[in-house]
């Protein structure tokens, strides 16, 4: 297997456009988790209020994947790609508006058509690079073009804490002696600095569109063979698709549960100022996250991506254990640590999901992805607990049960039939 290419030579176009769609809902998804804390002082959100933001994202991962997979089925792979660069612009222009009226739920409709629009790219990208070579270095070539989603998990806490945090905190008396007035002003210009990021994020995906469709993709595939007589339902009949998809959702679930409550948590466990937690710290973690990416691809030539897998998520349990009762920095650099282990965890999930599925590879792929919603489950979940114990660090145990099923699935996976 270490002798084989990952990505051959006559799909290294094809790859390196694709390989664009990671990066750019990687920047949506690391946007998402600073707007978490942001909307808190921006719009006078509770946590748990705020958190609504990760709901209306990941439902929208819910709801497009299926979709996706039919267009997939009738247009093929390029044209899906396309709709769904489009519809992520359009939520992302309608930032601007949002930004200026300070209505939540026109926030929220924007994050939903963006999740919606991601949801068409990771369906229709994450299987089409699993396909694009020899199915033996599938793993390893989706966790190569996972590696560039890991770059924007890295530019977006840098980014998104220059131009959306201000730096500027004021404490409940504090905000008493400045007046309603004051208040409102400074209150109305947080909640503009999200405008023109996500109109620049709307800009780079119509380039990206416009570069794909210039471009001829290899007809793989779905756009050979579009016919199924099966219900799209019935793929989830197999063992290990059914497996994936519930780990997906368990690992997706921690992945955001750490990311969007990691600038509560530094200044729970330390009094972190927000503008250090994103800038430092969550910046700290997107390039562990970023580096495991890439070290990941490497070793899956020549390690068994299944065993890869329970050791990393193994490394996961031990460390949010860790986090959860050890305190100050060193709890903060333990969840930090969590990056670099999670990085191999979604694409190698999907990839032994989609072994050896031939015309199924599409609706599989499309539970998988609809499996992103359990970031819509475990971060509120993580918020209301912490609600309950009066810390967020206890709530870092529930991090630790998803990664318990991750570790299960990494042991059952290759005994459970895929086709």
């Amino acid at each position: 297997m270490n002798k084989l290419p990952v990505v051959e030579r006559r799909y290294v176009i094809a790859f390196a456009l694709t390989a664009t769609l990671f990066f750019a809902w990687g920047l949506a998804s690391q946007f998402n988790d600073l707007l978490l804390h942001h909307f808190q002082k921006a719009l006078d959100l509770t946590r748990p209020q705020a958190s609504l933001t990760q709901f209306a994202f990941y439902i929208g991962y819910f709801c497009a994947p299926l979709p996706a997979a039919m267009v997939i089925r009738r247009l093929g792979y390029k044209k899906t790609i396309i709709i769904g660069l489009a519809l992520y612009a359009l939520g992302a222009f309608l930032f601007v508006p949002a930004a200026h009226m300070r209505v939540y739920w026109i926030f929220l409709a924007a994050l939903y058509i963006i999740a919606i629009g991601a949801g068409f790219l990771e369906t229709s990208a994450n299987p089409y690079i699993t396909i694009l070579g020899d199915p033996r270095t599938a793993s390893p070539r989706l966790n190569f073009a996972q590696a560039f989603n890991g770059v924007a998990t890295v530019l977006g806490p840098l980014v998104g804490g220059y131009v959306i945090f201000s730096g500027v905190e004021y404490t409940p008396a504090q905000m008493a002696a400045m007046g309603p007035a004051a208040v409102d002003a400074w209150r109305a210009q947080e909640a503009a600095s999200v405008g023109p990021p996500y109109l620049v994020l709307g800009v780079l995906m119509v380039v990206i569109a416009s570069a794909i469709a210039l471009t001829k993709y290899p007809p793989l595939r779905a756009d050979v063979s579009p016919q199924t007589a099966r219900s799209p339902f019935a793929v989830l009949a197999r063992p290990r698709v059914l497996y994936a998809v519930i780990a997906q959702f368990f690992y997706v679930g921690a992945q955001v549960g750490t990311w969007s409550l990691l600038v509560d948590f530094a200044q729970e466990a330390a009094h972190v100022p927000e503008r250090v937690g994103a800038q430092v710290y969550l910046e700290a973690t997107m390039i562990a996250f970023c580096v495991g990416r890439f070290v990941g691809a490497w070793l899956q030539r020549t390690i068994n991506p299944p065993r890869q897998l329970m050791l990393y998520a193994g490394c996961n349990i031990i460390l949010c254990c860790l986090a959860a009762v050890i305190g100050g920095f060193p709890s903060i650099w333990a969840l930090v640590a969590t990056s670099f282990f999670m990085s191999i965890m979604f694409p190698t999930i999907f990839a032994l999901g989609l072994e050896g599925l031939g015309h199924e590879t599409e609706f599989a792929s499309s539970f998988i992805v609809m499996a992103i919603c359990g970031a819509a489950v475990v971060p509120p979940l993580m918020t209301l607990f912490a609600s309950f114990t009066g810390a967020l660090h206890w709530s870092l145990f529930i991090l630790a049960a998803c990664y318990a099923v991750v570790v299960s699935f990494g042991l059952f996976a290759p005994r459970l039939k895929t086709a």
